[in-house]
């Protein structure tokens, strides 16, 4: 049986044992018997509980052995030093999967993720949902095996949503806070700590789901990113946009690492990375997520940035507009034919259709005006989405402005979304039944219509990432912090050229060497236990060669002041002459894995902040949007005189590190360039400083 049929029998079993079932609908062990029967599961339901012969008219068996068959699925309400011992019985008795609610495992400590290990041992084929998850709710096919307690709520209405959480409370909050706005939710699944079922495996199944069209997520972190990054990028191929939440963007502190890239590049920005480069709409506030899968739910797309506002109060309508406008949208004055058409049907003293957001305020709130003019904006070829904002004088009247907005979506050929800007929670449940997305704030309403822009645009994105090359044998001879001249020639064998230098043992040497590459030159310290030599004074620009000889003496008595660390010498090079510098660098996360980071470069790196990251490994595309990103691009793209850079150039030197970082594997800790010049177009990059950290084995 594969992954996804597998998984069936737990999101639509025909059959469904309670472990631990209580007579007490009140208490988490009563609430699964009393949900199924509210919201509607028509399979057979065996609870099981030695103390009980009858719960609520339904036969209890005192243990799996006496049941009459092997069910589908089984829910655990028992404690975790019980839960084990079912597992295994279920498993013998061939059940399809077991979802257990109880918590004490690896969320806890060693010794809980010791028994959370235990647990998937004794599934053994079963499959398993949890530990420390409230389990599932399928709405379509009425199956609610959970003990939420946001199921008290009647009448769960079946959408085209998919939610997929790691938090059992916030599959509550989110089934509760949808049935308040009237968004209908199709299946959602807690996977608690995933011991076995974890956030992909429900990805693949929703991905083959004809009754999902969008795809909800709530994470707290990753297991298998790989894998991860596979499902999403099957769910783009699917035309199924991924939405999702990531909790945990604030940065509990910066990595201490020998490079700038470390401090650079924190876990959010990673996360931040993956869901770019995975077509993934991110939501950034916590209602987004409901906000901005309801929008794409309904499968229409803004082709670009116009938008027209029509509201029934300025206030509200400047308040969208301002919201709408943060993101990098346009509202554009109507064209003279449109303008005309409204002074036309509004006939108010007063009313001026040569402004957006349109008013109707003075033309007061009759269904022929407002029917009239949504169609006349839908018409129009100046908007790519309509936003009708529904004001407090709907109160009263909500048909009178529900109505015009059903009827013009019969008809609509580009998206039709609401701001309803009273507290109006029926208005707002009507017009999201009816299929318009209709949002409580501003803000909401703005990151819906990005999303709906963005979306094609993400999906869009190419997955070209490189081959890795095969690393040469002698550089895996190489451990530890290696010195700049020993990193920049592992650069230049990966197609990363270094300016001109020349390593000198003495300051004589030095000098030597400054004559032999010609005019002013840069002298630096050379050692392999000094990271940043510009901290200590090991860093000296646009020396001519007579002072070199001097100047190297100097440097070395103060360097050797400030730190203990063995010099093995000077490294002269050439002034990199006229490029942009920018760094170049590389970083392993923990938990997401390799990642390759660009910015605006040079000593004041970490201050300009201006830095754009992938996960590895990238493809051109990824390089491209990297670039497109920096707020440098401009300057790299040639400004107010200056020469363009080679761009191109620095494209491939991008994918070169990367591949390079690669080869290393586990073995590669941190590396960087910094500063790359990036000279003008036709003449390639230059690597003026760098640094490559590799463990021992």
């Amino acid at each position: 049986m594969d992954r996804v049929s597998s998984i069936d029998r737990l999101m639509r079993p025909k059959s469904i044992a309670i472990i631990g079932a209580s007579a007490d609908p009140t208490k988490t062990a009563g609430r699964p018997l009393r949900y199924l029967k509210k919201h509607g599961f028509s399979g057979a339901i065996y609870p099981i509980n030695p103390r009980y012969r009858d719960l609520d008219g339904t036969r209890c068996y005192p243990d799996v052995a006496s049941l009459p068959s092997a069910p589908d699925a089984a829910i655990l309400l028992v404690g975790s030093d019980r839960a084990e011992g079912y597992v295994r019985e279920l498993a013998a008795r061939g059940v399809g999967a077991a979802i257990v609610l109880s918590g004490g495992y690896a969320e806890v400590d060693a010794e809980g993720a010791g028994r959370q290990a235990s647990l998937r041992a004794a599934a053994g084929a079963m499959r398993l949902l949890g530990p420390n998850t409230v389990g599932v709710v399928n709405v379509i096919d009425r199956v609610t095996l959970s003990a939420s307690s946001a199921l008290e709520i009647d009448g769960l209405r079946s959408g085209r949503i998919g939610l997929i959480s790691q938090s059992g409370g916030i599959l509550g909050s989110i089934l509760s806070r949808a049935a308040f706005r009237g968004v209908a939710l199709s299946r959602l699944i807690a996977t608690g700590n995933e011991a076995d079922l974890e956030i992909s495996d429900f990805m693949d199944y929703l991905i083959e789901d004809s009754e999902t069209s969008v795809i909800a997520l709530y994470i707290e972190g990753l297991r298998n990113p790989d894998r991860f990054r596979a499902s999403a990028r099957a769910a783009a191929r699917a035309g199924k946009p991924v939405v999702v939440y990531k909790v945990g963007r604030s940065e509990a502190g910066a990595r201490s690492t020998a490079s700038h890239t470390g401090a650079m590049a924190g876990e959010d920005r990673l996360y931040d990375a993956l869901f770019k480069q995975i077509g993934a709409v991110r939501a950034l506030r916590f209602s987004d997520l409901i906000d901005v899968s309801m929008a794409l739910s309904i499968q229409q797309r803004v082709a670009g940035k116009r938008l027209a506002i029509l509201t029934t109060t300025g206030g509200a309508g400047a308040l969208v507009a301002d919201a709408c406008g943060l993101l990098g949208y346009d509202t554009p004055t109507p064209s003279a034919s449109v303008a005309g058409r409204l002074a036309a049907l509004l006939r108010d003293e007063g009313f001026s259709a040569d402004r957006n957001p349109i008013d109707l305020t003075l033309a007061g709130l009759q269904p022929h005006i407002m029917k009239g003019a949504i169609s006349t904006l839908m018409e129009s070829p100046d908007f790519d989405a309509v936003i009708t904002v529904v004001g407090s004088s709907s109160l009263g009247q909500p048909e009178l402005v529900a109505k015009p907005l059903r009827e013009a979506l019969a008809t609509a050929t580009k998206p039709v979304l609401a701001y309803v800007s009273p507290s109006a929670p029926d208005i707002l449940r009507h017009l999201n039944d009816c299929g318009l997305p209709a949002f409580e704030n501003p803000e909401g309403c703005a990151s819906a219509v990005d999303a709906l822009f963005r979306i094609d645009q993400n999906a869009g994105a190419s997955y070209d990432a490189d081959e890795v090359a095969v690393l040469p044998a002698a550089k895996m001879q190489l451990h530890g912090m290696l010195n700049e001249a020993v990193s920049k020639q592992l650069f230049a064998s990966y197609g990363i050229p270094s300016v001109r230098e020349i390593v000198a043992t003495t300051p004589e040497d030095a000098a030597r060497a400054a004559l032999q590459i010609g005019g002013r030159v840069v002298l630096k310290v050379l050692s392999r236990a000094i990271a940043h030599k510009s901290d200590i004074g090991g860093v000296r620009v646009g020396i001519p060669a007579s002072d070199v000889l001097a100047e190297c003496r100097d440097m070395q008595n103060i360097v050797s002041t400030r730190t203990e660390a063995a010099l093995e010498g000077f490294l002269v090079q050439e002034m990199a002459g006229d490029g942009f510098e920018v760094i170049l660098g590389y970083l392993r996360d923990p938990q997401l894995g390799p990642a390759i980071l660009l910015g605006a470069g040079g000593i004041a790196a970490e201050v300009y902040d201006d830095t754009a990251v992938r996960l590895a490994p990238l493809g051109a595309a990824d390089v491209a949007a990297m670039i497109d990103e920096l707020a440098v691009a401009r300057l790299l793209r040639g400004f107010r005189g200056k020469p363009a850079c080679d761009i191109a150039a620095l494209s491939e030197a991008v994918l070169a590190f990367s591949r390079m970082c690669l080869a290393f594997g586990d073995r590669l800790a941190e590396a960087e360039i910094n500063p790359l010049f990036v000279l003008p177009v036709g003449q390639g990059v230059k690597a003026a400083d760098g640094l490559v950290v590799l463990s021992e084995n």
